[in-house]
């Protein structure tokens, strides 16, 4: 950014609008105002974590074109930066074809990234990256078709747009196929529609390799990246992270190569999270997303500048450090009951064991699977930082108050 940095609130504020304020926005929204930004915290139910420590709160169907539109608008902030998928990315488009905003790291990114139709087709078809088979499906029928002919079993069945691994499954067989489709209709964002099928990779394990564009010394955008991070998800849902994982030189140079060629085709400046499968010397791309991944919440434990202060600095225009503290792991706390104002016990516990750090998120409601929080370990070995977090989050136990 060319503009100086100016005091929250007054004419000179530098504004900050965020899109999304769950417990990843919440976490950017506190690097920013350590930086003196103001900031807008969007989202679509009130009181969402982000919007408890920002300096304004917005509550508005971020899917709604004109309900988006005369938000930005009114506000005016100086940048948008999309922490969610549904959003009607064609008005942020709009409004920055129009000089109205700047879109963190650019409008097309948002929207291609929004959901894994535009990405997949840019990363394996315009970019030629590796990637596992797939095919895009509009019904149960070509569903079916797909696999038989030529995704086959096993495989797996996401919708379009989702997140935190909601509507995904694995089939193995024919009789699975049915109840995948209906689990994908139900898990889709923005209701029912379409759908990916991917052939499945059998893959040693899987990274996201964390990448930021930021501007250098030069006023150019220059790429960095943090150490991998390694992760085990559930039904696609990350439950446990941590950093570094163990690469071959090969594979690291590969995931790298495979990050850097994405984000600069999505340009802008600000962190990505780029998902990889690797087998050996092998990488395949996954996914990105063009804001702070939820598997990077362990850079709170491990990194001098967590992920949440890099996008900060970097959509800013401010240097950046990518280097490791120390390692350490992160494993999620789950709501476990369905409640409004749910209370936590054994907090004390938790952080009793050695190097901890707890994350709880604020969120107004639980659910059984629902991520409230994480908690988060430092320590000189990887294996026993994994071992140490999911203990102490095994501590945490949120109940009805």
């Amino acid at each position: 950014m060319t503009k100086p940095l100016g005091t929250p609130l007054s004419p000179a504020a530098t504004r900050v609008m965020l899109l999304g304020s769950g417990e990843l926005g919440k976490e950017v929204l506190i690097a920013l105002q350590r930086l003196g930004v103001e900031t807008i915290a969007v989202d679509r139910y009130e009181n969402a974590p982000g919007q408890q420590v920002a300096h304004h709160a917005r509550t508005i169907t971020m899917s709604d074109p004109a309900q988006l539109r005369a938000l930005i608008e009114a506000e005016r902030p100086d940048l948008v930066v999309p922490e969610i998928e549904a959003i009607a990315t064609p008005v942020l488009e709009a409004l920055e074809s129009e000089g109205l905003v700047r879109c963190i790291p650019t409008a097309r990114a948002a929207r291609l990234t929004m959901d894994r139709e535009g990405i997949r087709r840019l990363a394996a078809e315009t970019l030629g990256l590796p990637t596992s088979p797939y095919r895009f499906c509009d019904s149960f029928e070509a569903l079916q078709a797909a696999i038989d002919g030529g995704i086959g079993y096993p495989c797996v069945v996401k919708p379009v747009m989702s997140s935190s691994g909601k509507g995904q499954s694995k089939i193995d067989g024919p009789a699975d196929v049915r109840k995948a489709w209906d689990y994908a209709m139900a898990g889709g964002r923005v209701g029912p529609g379409r759908i990916i099928v991917e052939g499945f990779i059998d893959f040693d394990y899987e990274i996201t390799q964390l990448t930021v564009r930021a501007l250098g010394a030069d006023g150019q955008v220059q790429t960095h990246f943090c150490d991998p991070i390694g992760h085990v998800q559930v039904s696609g849902d990350y439950v446990e992270s941590w950093q570094p994982h163990p690469m071959s030189p090969v594979a690291l140079e590969k995931s790298r190569e495979i990050a850097r060629a994405i984000t600069a085709d999505l340009g802008g400046q600000g962190l990505f999270g780029v998902e990889l499968f690797v087998k050996g010397d092998q990488v395949w791309f996954s996914e990105v997303s063009p804001r702070p991944h939820d598997t990077g919440m362990v850079t709170m434990a491990t990194q001098w500048q967590n992920e949440f202060e890099l996008h900060a600095r970097a959509i800013l225009g401010l240097p950046v450090d990518t280097s490791l503290k120390s390692p350490g792991a992160s494993a999620v706390i789950y709501g476990g009951v369905d409640a409004t104002g749910i209370v936590f016990d054994g907090v004390a516990e938790a952080l009793a064991v050695p190097h901890s750090e707890l994350r709880l998120f604020g969120k107004p409601e639980s659910f059984t699977k629902r991520r409230m929080g994480v908690a988060l370990v430092h320590d000189a070995d990887v294996e026993h930082a994994r071992a140490q977090a999911k203990l102490a989050a095994s501590r945490v136990k949120p109940r009805q108050a």
